[in-house]
């Protein structure tokens, strides 16, 4: 199992959800109206006490550990992360069940939120795959994906049945461990040059 942790950056701070958290992520939920995209699996507001309550009930299980993106500069929490499908025998993790409030989308959040996992990742869990998962139709989080320097391993084709009953085609993407020096290079690269 993880050890619970925070994880502070530049831009961000990523906190262990709490049930503390729920009316700041529902706020950030609200912000677009996130959970409208069907593609995603992003909580309603009325569900957020109870997609908290499964996060925490998943780390107890050792599956998942799930965080909120706190802005350090306004103090908000601006959406959630997790690591999950987590198997540290085998050195493997995803980064997956992202999303962030509208109006910081395409900010850097992202960039940075992602290079604070794959840091700790690779330089702490000693994590030679980290995976990312999306909807085939989610089109924006494909492109994010790759921007970070993931490279597509394939798609999962039917691998899931959402629950309006359509069937879900996952793209699979990763970093492996030999690549992380030069992703990592990339994205202090990428944030340093948005910072300025």
């Amino acid at each position: 199992m993880l050890k619970k942790l925070d994880i502070d950056g530049s831009l961000l701070r990523l906190e262990v959800v709490s049930l503390e958290h729920q009316q700041e992520l529902t706020d950030a939920v609200k912000d677009g109206n996130l959970w409208e995209l069907w593609y995603t699996s992003v909580p309603k507001p009325e569900n957020m006490e109870d997609y908290i309550k499964k996060a925490i009930q998943e780390y107890k299980d050792g599956v998942s550990l799930t965080f909120v993106v706190r802005h350090q500069l306004n103090h908000k929490i601006v959406g959630s992360t997790r690591y999950m499908n987590i198997e540290l025998s085998h050195k493997r993790l995803e980064i997956g069940t992202t999303w962030y409030a509208k109006s910081y989308q395409r900010t850097g959040v992202n960039t940075e939120c992602k290079y604070l996992l794959l840091t700790h990742a690779f330089e702490q869990l000693d994590c030679i795959a980290v995976e990312f998962r999306t909807h085939i139709h989610n089109l924006a989080s494909r492109k994010a994906i790759e921007n970070l320097g993931a490279k597509q391993d394939g798609i999962l084709r039917n691998h899931k049945i959402d629950a309006t009953g359509c069937l879900r085609d996952t793209v699979v993407f990763s970093i492996i461990n030999a690549e992380w020096p030069t992703v990592k290079k990339s994205l202090e690269f990428k944030m340093k040059k948005k910072y300025q």
